[in-house]
């Protein structure tokens, strides 16, 4: 209908208003938003004062492609499997002429007699049940294949196919979990971290001109333990001296003690610390705080308790980063982590332990800088193009349909303010493919009053007065516009959930689009024209 009650014409009045005031910081220099402590000043104290976020491509930053070490996660997993089925031949007579051995991507088990061949296979179906699940019904086909050599004294055990496509899939998953916890401690603003092929991560950081700071952040495996001191224990210059069982020697960075023995068993895991930050100690020197969890701190306070004048060190990927003496007990389930740091590097150390450790090593391979001027470059291209787009639309819509074209402006001017608003207020980021879904937002916006106006044309020309013709244009347009709209919001929705990075920001960027454009084209020009219709009474068609 063409009448619109008053709360409708507040409600779309305020929706309008709502956009506009979430699109203007980003008319606004932050120096007039911000006082000097950072802190809105003034009316940006209540009003929206979220800017749009721009992408790696327009404001410049880091990409990354890091390789995931598959074969080192494939290696661990083997040897895993040699202690399973080491403990399990222990557990049995000896039947083995030597211990079982890693060979290449298998561990062979050889027998003292070949009459043991149908004992050991039934035996070692134990470790694939134990994976598997009982008759491999566990959700997964059997992991493992177990299979006797011709010689009749050689058994080979070899992980499937189809097991390590899982590995490779659940560790690529669960590092791109770590790697988005640890870059977003940095504090950035809508990081890129996506798979690419099987066995590839691609990173990618707005505003972040340090590659090598990332490298650092997320090519750090981060598994940190913690261990008790074996003093008295020869080490040797090169820490690879011979040592008693249940021992190891590992470096640290203090040249006057370079390696130390440890407990191989670790008193606490860093998979039982709650949280870790950077902070400072009584010398104000920057240190990393971290709290456990409940076991965690059950069990080190147990630990520091019975061993009050012994050192303990802090492990991390094979490197002691400190050992100090335990003064007392250390029931509170915090502690500190000091060491040669700076306020970056221990941040840094507590955003990679906090956020856990990585299922596997990662390398980069590929390593790219986009320069701040290349972005600003990229946006005003992007500028002209939304200018250049803009102006022929309305010196068309002005040709075409007089008036009507100006209402049509109207309503696209509001669209792309709404666009701009609600990319502000949903902090999503705008990259330069997310410009060319702002240009193809305003095609289909005027395509949407094209529809409209013409629809409004024929009703007029079969007779009908004009405020016949405006009603029935109106409402016999609206079921082409949504079919078109729905079914390019579709596309947008799947281009968003199956894509990443630049695709992302285009789907972004045309999904609010269509809403908006529906919105100004459908209901604000609605409004406008109605209002015309009422306040100026005009006896004829103005286009």
């Amino acid at each position: 209908m063409l009448y619109f009650p008053p709360w409708k014409t507040v409600l779309i009045l305020a929706v309008i208003l709502i956009g506009l005031s979430f699109t203007l910081p980003n008319f606004v220099p932050e120096t007039v938003r911000h006082g000097e402590d950072g802190r809105p000043q003034g009316v940006w104290s209540v009003l929206p004062n979220q800017t749009v976020n721009l992408g790696l491509d327009l404001q410049g930053g880091s990409h990354l492609v890091f390789q995931v070490d598959m074969d080192g996660v494939k290696q661990d997993r083997l040897s895993n499997l040699q202690d399973d089925v080491r403990s399990l031949f222990r557990r049995a007579p000896p039947i083995l002429s030597a211990p079982p051995a890693v060979v290449d991507d298998r561990i062979v088990v050889r027998l003292t007699d070949a009459a043991d061949m149908d004992r050991a296979l039934e035996r070692l179906e134990e470790v694939n049940e134990r994976v598997s699940g009982p008759g491999g019904q566990a959700g997964t086909a059997r992991t493992l294949r177990i299979q006797g050599d011709s010689d009749g004294r050689t058994i080979t055990i070899q992980i499937t196919e189809a097991e390590l496509d899982s590995i490779r899939r659940r560790t690529v998953r669960e590092s791109i979990s770590v790697i988005r916890r640890r870059i977003d401690g940095m504090g950035t603003t809508e990081p890129v971290i996506a798979r690419q092929g099987d066995d590839r991560v691609l990173v990618q950081v707005p505003g972040e001109s340090d590659p090598q700071r990332i490298i650092d952040l997320v090519g750090t495996t981060a598994r940190m333990t913690f261990h008790m001191v074996e003093s008295g224990v020869e080490t040797g210059a090169d820490c690879r001296a011979r040592t008693p069982p249940g021992i190891v020697i590992y470096p640290t960075d203090d040249p006057n003690e370079p390696c130390l023995a440890v407990q191989r068993r670790a008193l606490v895991t860093g998979d039982q610390l709650n949280s870790a930050g950077q902070s400072f100690d009584e010398n104000g020197q920057p240190v990393v705080a971290f709290t456990f969890n409940q076991s965690g701190a059950r069990a080190f306070g147990e630990a520091t308790s019975r061993n009050v004048g012994r050192r303990f060190a802090v492990v991390l990927d094979d490197e002691i980063i400190t050992a100090p003496v335990i003064r007392s007990a250390i029931l509170g389930g915090s502690g500190i982590i000091q060491g040669n740091f700076t306020v970056r590097t221990a941040t840094d150390l507590a955003t990679m332990i906090g956020a856990g450790a990585l299922p596997a090593g990662l390398s980069p391979i590929e390593e790219r800088t986009v320069g701040a001027s290349q972005g600003q470059d990229s946006i005003e291209r992007g500028q002209i193009a939304i200018l250049i787009g803009f102006g022929l639309v309305i010196v068309f819509m002005w040709l075409a349909y007089g008036y009507f074209g100006l209402v049509s402006t109207a309503a696209l001017v509001t669209n792309v303010f709404l666009l701009l608003g609600a990319l502000s207020g949903l902090q999503a980021t705008l990259t330069l493919p997310g410009i060319a879904g702002i240009v193809l937002t305003i095609g289909m916006a005027v395509d949407a009053n094209v529809l409209i106006f013409e629809r409004i044309r024929e009703e007029y020309r079969n007779g009908r007065t004009l405020a016949s013709a405006i009603e029935n244009g109106y409402n016999h347009a609206l079921s082409a516009i949504l079919d078109a709209n729905i079914t390019t919001f579709v596309a947008a929705a799947v281009l968003y959930m199956m894509g990443a990075g630049p695709v992302r920001g285009f789907a972004v960027t045309l999904g609010i689009g269509i809403l908006t454009s529906v919105f100004t084209a459908f209901v604000f020009s609605r409004l406008i024209i109605a209002t015309w219709l009422r306040v100026m009474r005009p006896k004829s068609l103005p286009m």
